[in-house]
Parts: C-alpha cells; structure tokens; sequence
C-alpha cells in the first residue's frame, strides 16, 4: 500500500489476489467513471481499483450517501436474488437450525428469508438506519464494519455459515473481509459469496450500467472497487483458506455464487489471463455501442 499524496483520503494498493502491483487499465472505463481508472492485475487478471479511501469512509459512504437515498434492497430484483441465494445454499448447506452471519446486512431482507428456512440469524451492518430495522424485525446485530466487529470478537468461533452478498465488492480490502470472515467460523464452517456474473461470461448488460449505473459517474470508483470473474472469486476463497466445494450455473445467469469450507491450508486456483479480459472489456465497450448513441456515450 503505497500513500497517494494528491489526496490523502486515498492510498494505492496492490492486487489484493496475488499481491502484484503491475496491472493495465480496463479500457474505455474512465469514459464511463468520471476519468477514474480501473484495473486489471498483469499476474492473475483480476479487475480492481487501485486507489481506495479507507474501510471507514468508504463504510460511510454506503450507510450516509447509498442507503435510503440511491439504493434500497426492497425491490422484486434483489429480492429474487437473495431468495436464489437462500435455496441455493439450503440445497448444499441445509440452513435449518444453523447460527449464520450476514455480512454487510443492509435492510435485514435477506436474513428475514434465512429465519423462513429455520436459520439463527445474525447481521453486521455499519448503517445505524439499517440496525434499527433489523431490531424492528427481531434480528439480532452488530453495528459497525466487519472489521470492528472482527477487532471485538475475533477469538470467538460462532457461526455456522458467513454469507457475503453483494457486499465483496463494495469495501476496503476483500482480501480481509474474507480472512476475516474465515476466522469467525466454527470449524468446518462454511461462507456463501454472491456477486454478479458479468466477467468473461456472455453481455448482460450495457457496460456502463455495469460500472457506473449511469454514463457519467462523479462518486469515487472505490465504492465499488472489486470486479470478480468465477476465476477470481474462486481463487480468492482458495488463498484464503477455504475450499470450494459448489459454484451456481453462472454462464447464463446474472448472479455469481460460490459455496466454500473452512479448513487450514490454501488450495491451487486458476487465473485470469489479463489480455483475455482486456478484450472482454473492449467488445462490452464496442456492444454498448451497439444500443447507445455513440455520442451519448463519448459526450
């Protein structure tokens, strides 16, 4: 991690995958993200943003700015995507009388649906707005980031099952939320990651809705600053000492979702080449173009 002195919120990091800190821009992004860079790792291919603010701030930007002003989870789409989750790990997991754990709870929908199936749930959530819904519907939480709540109760190994949904992408380092999340795991315990299928798997959407929702983004990239492939994903559950075990049919779906176990080595995993993913990124570019006026884009 290197101090960026042109802001000192901000501090460049390194491929939080494989550590390398060689990488190449994905192409046509500062287009579409107010001419902030996002990259690609030379070594495993991984897509991230090098230049991040802290795990607070960035925290607070998703409780004060996101939360009740741009995005809310009460809505048919996420809803449908956190009911996928919640069969799809009942199938492998069985959720029935299990202690489970939410990471980056938001609203409590989710795990509203896990007490459905016979789950003890739990949240961490930094937004005070949140906690007090998840009080109102009964959900025992924690309110702060992941990494106070690690800082207090890291000794102790309480859950059964840590769920990660579309949370991943949106902190400091995934590299220590998932370390974190390892070590807050009974033994033999296991983490449920969901994210969106969008890398080297067929278009799903305009490019810009994929990194800005719109065309011409003046929030900070790192609010949203890691991109997975199932490649990366995999792999990062994989150093972080976990096996992966079931993976959903991702190809054709929108939701990326990877279960893996605790244990206490790390496994082999496969990377990206990052050429294969600097073209995918130029031909989403180039298909963009395709549904959107050119100089809608490029204005």
């Amino acid at each position: 991690m290197k101090q960026d002195n042109s802001n000192k919120d901000f501090s460049i990091y390194a491929c939080d995958l494989c550590g390398c800190d060689e990488t190449i821009e994905v192409p046509h992004a500062r287009i579409y993200t107010n001419d902030q860079a996002v990259d690609i790792c030379k070594n495993c291919g991984f897509v991230y943003v090098k230049k991040r603010r802290s795990f607070k701030t960035i925290a607070k930007v998703w409780s004060d700015e996101m939360y009740g002003n741009k995005y809310t989870a009460n809505n048919p789409m996420v809803l449908a995507r956190q009911t996928y989750i919640a069969n799809f790990s009942d199938n492998y997991l069985k959720l029935k009388g299990k202690h489970i754990c939410d990471i980056g709870a938001g609203e409590g929908q989710f795990l509203n649906i896990a007490k459905n199936y016979g789950a003890s749930v739990f949240g961490i959530e930094p937004s005070q707005k949140n906690c007090s819904n998840l009080k109102k519907n009964e959900i025992d939480c924690f309110q702060g980031t992941i990494e106070e709540y690690y800082s207090k109760f890291k000794t102790k190994k309480q859950f059964d099952i840590v769920f990660i949904m579309w949370t991943l992408e949106n902190c400091n380092s995934c590299k220590n939320m998932i370390s974190m999340a390892h070590s807050l795991l009974k033994d033999n315990g296991a983490i449920v990651v969901a994210t969106g299928s969008r890398i080297l798997v067929p278009f799903k959407k305009p490019l810009h809705m994929y990194l800005t929702n719109n065309f011409e983004s003046k929030e900070p990239a790192d609010a949203h600053a890691f991109r997975f492939s199932a490649n990366t994903l995999k792999g990062l559950l994989s150093k972080s000492k976990f096996e992966v075990v079931h993976s959903n049919p991702y190809i054709d779906n929108d939701i990326l979702s990877v279960i893996a176990l605790k244990k206490e080595t790390s496994f082999e995993w496969e990377k990206d080449n990052y050429m294969d993913v600097y073209h995918f990124f130029k031909r989403w570019h180039a298909e963009t173009l395709l549904y959107y006026p050119p100089e809608e884009v490029l204005d």
